[in-house]
């Protein structure tokens, strides 16, 4: 067995060591069982140190030279040689434990796909309801955040991955088109939720309300459409920091 964790990063200079130092820690699990693991980071055309401390980590170091998250992590994925894919983002920290119960999930046998609920770092109070809120929404749907997928590398090419159509939410398509493909093949998707993904809090801090509100309601008033313009989606692809 050998799992290929991808991290696509565009300008995670200040976040990504502390990634890669958690990702790290956590492969224990893998070890644990015999299985091999493999680290792969997409600088998704950074202009800042990004790619230098992915090698100084030991990451192998793929360039996306289109600023999207979707071609990023496909990028990284394409280059994976892993029966497993593990999607981690680059302001993200997943525990042994959480690694644990991926693996756990592997041995199975029946899982397909997952996702994993999210604890935010962040002490605003609406972060709180946020949060609470996305995950009930994230285990009723079988909806995985984006910040942390893992999948069956067979299934995630038969179905062709992210789609780049989408500049946000292209976690949810995939999840759609992953649940299709188990239900197919009586396999499941499934949200662990006892070791949930650190993440950061930073959109929060970097954006007022209104920035939030204001993308929300473009989002429900055009059905959707804006999540395939690159500006509309202006909280990943702006650049602030």
């Amino acid at each position: 067995m050998k799992i290929s964790i991808v991290v696509p990063a565009f300008n995670e200079e200040r976040l990504l060591a502390d990634t890669l130092l958690s990702i790290r820690a956590a492969r224990a699990a893998f070890d644990a069982r015999g299985w091999a693991s493999e680290l792969i980071v997409c600088d998704n055309n950074s202009t800042d140190s990004t790619a230098e401390i992915a090698r100084a980590e030991g990451a192998a170091v793929v360039f996306e030279p289109i600023n999207q998250i979707a071609r990023a992590r496909n990028a990284g994925a394409a280059r994976a040689r892993g029966d497993w894919l593990v999607f981690v983002d680059a302001d993200s920290q997943p525990s042994l434990p959480l690694f644990d119960d991926v693996a756990a999930q592997i041995e199975a046998g029946r899982c397909l796909a997952g996702g994993s609920t999210v604890a935010l770092e962040s002490d605003r109070a609406y972060a709180w309801l946020f949060v609470r809120l996305w995950n009930a929404l994230s285990r009723l749907c079988k909806w995985g955040a984006g910040s942390f997928v893992f999948c069956d590398t067979g299934a995630f090419r038969e179905i062709g991955g992210f789609s780049q159509t989408l500049y946000a939410a292209e976690e949810i398509d995939l999840f759609a088109r992953l649940k299709r493909l188990a239900r197919s093949r009586r396999r499941t998707v499934v949200i662990l939720h006892r070791n949930p993904l650190v993440t950061s809090g930073r959109k929060l801090r970097l954006y007022s309300v209104g920035e939030q509100l204001a993308f929300l309601l473009k989002m429900a008033l055009s059905a959707g459409r804006s999540l395939r313009n690159r500006d509309a989606c202006f909280p990943w692809y702006d650049g602030r920091r």
